[in-house]
Parts: structure tokens; C-alpha cells; sequence
């Protein structure tokens, strides 16, 4: 049985840093892509970045270029997200994800098989 634990989401000021870690078990994910998606109160979830396993080619949305960034540590089946100059705007449950989407859809939800339960990320002014 795949399980997916997402944690790290906390109370922070706009300005300040946060890491975001997803353990895997179940199994092993070498030929997978694993993303980070998140969902804002009254708001569609929306995609937030991916890392490729097996190339490790790295995508993110528009919205956190620059600020955030994916990585993942094939040992221990963890992926993480470390967040910094955090905004107001990122405030949201953030979930992890598995799956494999082809190249042109990195950002598409319906691709991704195996979800984390969401971790709250809640950024004050």
C-alpha cells in the first residue's frame, strides 16, 4: 500500500522560510514524478512545482519561481519543498503527489495517483 506523508506546514510571517517534507512508503518511485499542489480557501487546487525522478528535471508555477524549490532524496523516499520570502498569497494546504504525467502536463491533477493528506501553510503580514 502506497502512502504519502506530507508535514512542515506552520505559522509563518511574510518574508520568513519554510520546508515542506513528503515521506514515501509503500514503494519505490525511480520512474515516477512527484509534485507539490496546493489549495487556498474558495480557490481551485493549483500546481505549485514537480521534480522528474528520474532526470530530475524541475518544474514550478509562475506564482513561486525564484522563491520556492523542489528537491528529492531517492534514499529515503522523501521529497521536500523549501519555501522562502513567503507572501500572504501562499497560504494554503499544500499536498504532495505522485504519478506520471507525459512532459506536456506536468501541472495536470488528474495524473497524479498518490496524495498526501495536506499540510497547513498559513503566512502572516
Amino acid at each position: 500500500q502506497v502512502q504519502l506523508r506530507d508535514a512542515g506546514g506552520a505559522l509563518a510571517q511574510a518574508g520568513g522560510s519554510l520546508r515542506l517534507s513528503c515521506e514515501a512508503s509503500g514503494g519505490t518511485f525511480n520512474t515516477y514524478t512527484i509534485a507539490w499542489f496546493r489549495q487556498a480557501p474558495g480557490k481551485e487546487r493549483e500546481f505549485v512545482a514537480a521534480i522528474r525522478s528520474s532526470g530530475g528535471r524541475k518544474y514550478y508555477a509562475d506564482s513561486v519561481k525564484g522563491r520556492f524549490s523542489i528537491s528529492g532524496d531517492k534514499n529515503s523516499n522523501a521529497l521536500f519543498l523549501e519555501m522562502t520570502t513567503l507572501k500572504p498569497g501562499d497560504t494554503a494546504v499544500y499536498f504532495c503527489a505522485v504519478g506520471r504525467p507525459i512532459l506536456s502536463a506536468m501541472s495536470t491533477e488528474s495524473m497524479y495517483y498518490y496524495w498526501g493528506q495536506g499540510t497547513q501553510v498559513t503566512v502572516s503580514s
